[in-house]
């Protein structure tokens, strides 16, 4: 027989590891033929039921994730369409809640699996002719053959499957589908989560379940022989065991130059001994996601995040002490208690602690979570549709959740952005009311909803503050040349070329910002107000930004 896997994906940068994790467990029984169709959310449905329909399976497999639920259910309709008797069965985050509604609408599917699915899909696959052994398979949820096409058939719900014995299960990397086209992939290495974040759908999932370093190691070492550069580290919260952190930081370490990596930190458990270690890496291998979600206690405590805030504020400040590593932070916009004037201010707040990277996002109210059974005593709208976006709370209107969609994109627009990020920290630190005055004016120009280059940006950001934060201006156009902008443009402010340098430096004290003094260089002196700083180019590489820059001593 025939099984089909429809591995559609958000984008083609992403790849998700179902097919390949439990294809893995499966690739040495015989009485399976194993297949599949890609594509992303962007392509056409009919072509891919059609790609699907021309090779005929017995099964077709999909995963439902958050972004892939609806195009997903458009090529498996048309599947079951073109395919009298074929067998649909599905998975995924999507179906970790009550799946009842779902099966009784789609009727066209056979049956779903809610949980871990590297055993339960074998299981599926050896009973699929015989319903009646089906109650014997955890995790799997269907109506009843006969009764499908009845509104009023039986609905069955064998729980939630998990895999105990996570350590013993065959690598996705083994697999004949792993994707080794992609430009990072996804390391594993454990299943659970001590936290109980009522918003997270691995918030219930105990115990936490280990590979052993070992096992890291020997997949690593593989992972590196395809070439592989970016290595996104599925561990939920990385730092619960700190004995565990420091090996596995032990192991990454003997990549460093050759591949970087991708984890999550809980700020809140950083000990001494892992302190030390995250300094003494080498600049370049880790990018750290720091879980914070907001730094209002009571917003912590009724979304059911573990840590104190105290210590997860000290943690991050750390975090972001270090010049080695990239720190990266988020908040959710409509989470329980959480106005937007307190999403503002924490804004301000990760900003001054110099975050590398800030994103706001707003609360998916996702199936199987705490949050979602919750939503109505907690006053919580979500909108019944994937991506179940929070519509409404009590703390924030829908009128003010889309304005902190609207700061989410000028905050990624320009603090996320290197060539703007140390003017727009200055601005959102040093001036009240910058990031609602400045969203708004990019609202008013009908951007935020456009892509924008960096030096648009650039040229809006400094008619901004021309009329509204003068002085500022020197700290944009400098951004501007740095950033490698032309200096021709009105950005560039008052800038001139130097021809005699040797002349101007013993005229001039000179305060070294970087790079070092070469009479090679091409020099242009930029001049605002009282403030004048020495740009130098290399004159061998024509690169457009400057390799040396000092400000002068007036």
């Amino acid at each position: 027989m025939k099984i089909l896997w429809l591995d559609i994906n958000s984008s083609y940068s992403h790849s998700s590891v179902a097919l390949p994790a439990i294809h893995a467990q499966v690739q040495k029984d015989g009485r399976w033929e194993w297949c599949v169709v890609r594509g992303t959310i962007n392509d056409n449905p009919g072509a891919l039921a059609a790609a699907v329909a021309e090779l005929e399976p017995d099964v077709v497999a999909a995963t439902f994730w958050l972004f892939t639920h609806n195009m997903q259910l458009e090529v498996l309709s048309r599947v079951a369409a073109l395919l009298e008797g074929v067998k649909i069965v599905c998975g995924g985050p999507e179906f970790l809640g009550d799946n009842e509604d779902f099966l009784r609408r789609n009727t066209y599917v056979s049956a779903v699996v809610r949980g871990e699915g590297e055993e339960a899909l074998p299981q599926w696959l050896g009973a699929i002719v015989d319903e009646s052994r089906w109650e014997d398979i955890r995790g799997l949820c269907w109506i009843s053959k006969a009764e499908r096409n009845c509104c009023h058939g039986i609905y069955h719900d064998n729980g939630t499957a998990r895999v105990e014995d996570f350590a013993s299960l065959r690598y996705p990397e083994e697999s004949r589908f792993f994707n080794w086209d992609k430009p990072f992939v996804q390391l594993e290495t454990t299943r659970g989560c001590f936290n109980t974040c009522t918003f997270c759908v691995s918030g219930g999932e105990k115990p936490v379940r280990y590979q052993s370093l070992e096992q890291v190691r020997s997949r690593l070492e593989n992972i590196y022989s395809h070439g592989i550069q970016d290595v996104r580290v599925l561990d939920r919260t990385f730092n619960y065991d700190t004995e565990r952190a420091c090996g596995m930081l032990d192991i990454f370490e003997e990549y460093a130059g050759k591949m970087r990596f991708h984890l999550e930190i809980h700020p809140s458990l950083l000990s001494d001994p892992l302190k030390a270690k995250l300094a003494s890496l080498p600049a370049g291998l880790l990018h750290l996601e720091a879980g914070i979600q907001s730094l209002n206690s009571k917003v912590l405590s009724e979304s059911g995040r573990k840590g104190s805030l105290s210590s997860s504020t000290c943690g991050l400040e750390y975090l972001c002490s270090l010049n080695n590593v990239e720190t990266h932070a988020d908040l959710i916009a409509g989470l329980p208690e959480y106005g937007l004037d307190a999403l503002t201010a924490d804004i301000v707040k990760l900003a001054g602690m110099g975050v590398d990277e800030l994103q706001i996002e707003s609360l998916k109210v996702l199936p199987g979570t705490v949050m979602r059974e919750n939503a109505r005593l907690k006053g919580l709208k979500y909108s019944p549709l994937p991506p179940y976006e929070i519509l409404q709370t009590p703390a924030m209107t829908p009128g003010e959740l889309k304005r902190a969609m609207d700061i989410s994109r000028m905050v990624d627009l320009y603090y996320n952005s290197r060539a703007w990020q140390a003017v727009t920290r200055k601005l959102i630190c040093g001036n009240a009311g910058f990031i609602t005055e400045f969203t708004t004016h990019l609202k008013n120009l009908m951007i935020l909803d456009s892509p924008v280059s960096l030096e648009k940006r650039g040229s809006i950001l400094y008619e901004y503050c021309r009329e509204k934060h003068p002085d500022t201006l020197t700290d944009v156009s400098s951004a501007w040349i740095e950033g490698g902008f032309s200096l021709k443009k009105e950005p560039a402010g008052e800038t001139v070329r130097i021809k005699h340098i040797e002349t101007f430096m013993e005229n001039n004290e000179l305060a070294i910002i970087y790079g070092r003094a070469d009479t090679s260089h091409r020099y242009y002196l930029h001049t605002s107000g009282a403030r004048q700083i020495l740009f130098g180019y290399d004159s061998r590489n024509h690169r457009p930004s400057p390799v040396f820059r000092a400000d002068i001593n007036l």
